[in-house]
């Protein structure tokens, strides 16, 4: 039996990925956060990076792939690009990687609101097991996990943000 999973900490984990990013930010780039562990970690990096436009939100329930099998999420949040993307570089952040396809999902959304002049990726924790040449340019942890195993950002009582492990075996 493998040794339980250390989790970091989450609101560390925002900070490098700031670091990661300040270095390669352009000055009219724009942060999109996927619903919904991907909007909060945006929230902090527009606050961290100092950024004063306010971020995209992206719920990518209607771009999926299995929509169809899967149907509609209970819980669909609102989408909202409150700034022109047209030539415009983007950073879309999420909190997990794992096989591509949400984010996938998150650039053709994106494609309906105009022609960027470039995505790049930035997400917490990067688990492998893609299904889709998908990368993410900015990564603060890469984790391997067990295929029963998931990632869950969520935010603690008082608002920080904190990683949970689930085994669904």
């Amino acid at each position: 039996m493998p040794p339980p999973l250390t989790l970091p900490d989450a609101e560390a984990q925002c900070a490098a990925l700031a670091g990661l990013i300040r270095p390669k930010l352009p000055s009219n780039a724009a942060l999109v956060g996927i619903h919904s562990g991907g909007v909060w970690i945006a929230q902090r990096l527009k606050t961290l990076l100092g950024l004063q436009e306010e971020i995209g939100l992206i719920d990518v329930s209607f771009y999926r792939d299995d929509f169809g099998e899967k149907g509609l999420h209970p819980q669909v949040k609102r989408t909202s690009v409150p700034f022109e993307v047209e030539g415009r570089p983007l950073i879309l952040v999420d909190d997990v990687l794992y096989t591509g396809r949400t984010t996938r999902a998150a650039i053709n959304e994106l494609f309906d609101y105009g022609r960027p002049a470039g995505i790049r990726l930035a997400v917490l924790a990067d688990r492998g097991g893609r299904e889709l040449p998908i990368y993410a340019e900015f990564c603060a942890w890469q984790v391997e996990l067990a295929d029963s195993q998931e990632l869950v950002l969520e935010p603690d009582a008082a608002g920080r943000l904190q990683w949970r492990c689930i085994d669904h075996a």
